[in-house]
Parts: structure tokens; sequence; C-alpha cells
């Protein structure tokens, strides 16, 4: 956690939409009391990054019906995770269009029923996705994206 609060506590006090941490490239944007984050090396092109956390934003908007806010995004984090899953997989940037992404998500949670799921299940999913992506993050090989939601409910 100490990336993400060092992070946090560079871009939270700026209106640019990059900066620069390490050998690192970030680009993020917040929303009402969320900041989105998209990492990548120093050697990605910032335009990339930029259109997946757009990509991102927007889907997310979408998902949350223009809610993108810390209480909705936690209610539903299994569309989240779908979002995501669609975008990157990997540190591999798989999708940058939020229309070709909604589609995916719309088709997917028709299929897989994740109103069925138990919360045991869905924070069962959560814990492992969100260890590969610390994990996945201590390389730093590839792009990333992480949400942080501001310490200040």
């Amino acid at each position: 956690m100490a990336f993400e609060k060092n992070v946090f506590n560079k871009t939270s006090r700026t209106d640019s939409e990059i900066a620069f941490f390490g050998a690192m490239t970030i680009v993020y944007k917040s929303s009402i009391d969320l900041f989105l984050y998209v990492v990548g090396s120093s050697h990605e092109n910032e335009l990339m990054l930029m259109s997946v956390l757009t990509c991102l934003f927007e889907s997310l908007n979408h998902v949350l019906r223009k809610n993108v806010e810390k209480r909705w995004l936690l209610e539903n984090m299994d569309g989240a995770f779908l979002v995501l899953d669609e975008i990157v997989d990997g540190g591999v940037i798989l999708e940058s269009d939020p229309q070709q992404v909604i589609q995916k998500v719309n088709f997917r949670a028709d299929d897989s029923s994740l109103t069925e799921q138990s919360v045991a299940q869905v924070c069962h999913t959560s814990l492992k996705e969100n260890k590969k992506l610390i994990e996945w993050l201590s390389n730093f090989t590839l792009s990333s994206t992480f949400i942080w939601s501001s310490p200040v409910s």
C-alpha cells in the first residue's frame, strides 16, 4: 500500500493528468471520491495509457449508471472487475474503445448470471484478482491499472 499512498499523495493536489514517479508514467483522473490510475513504465506511450484510462472511466461510467463514486463502485465490484478484465490482461492492453468494452461486459454478464453468486464467491474472486494485481504491480514490466479511493469519506 505504500506505493499507492505515495502516488495518491503526489497526484491528489494537482490538476494535471500525468505524473512521473520513479521509473513509471502515471495517468490519472478523479471523480467525486475516487481516483483512477493507469500506471506504465517510463517507456510506455502516455497517449496509450491515457486511452486506457479514458476507456476505463467511460466504461465504469456506463456500468455504474453515471455514478462513478466509491459507494457505487463497491456495490458493483463484479461489473468493475469485468470492465477491467476486458481492457487489460496481465499488463497487455486488450481494448481501448469503451463501446466495445460495454458490449463485451453486457454479453458476459448475461451469460454468467453474476447476480446469483454468493457474497463469499464475489469476495473470493475479488481477493484473487487483487492479489494478482498487487503481484503484477511489484514487477512493473507492463502497463497496469488500479483504483484508489480517497481516504476522506
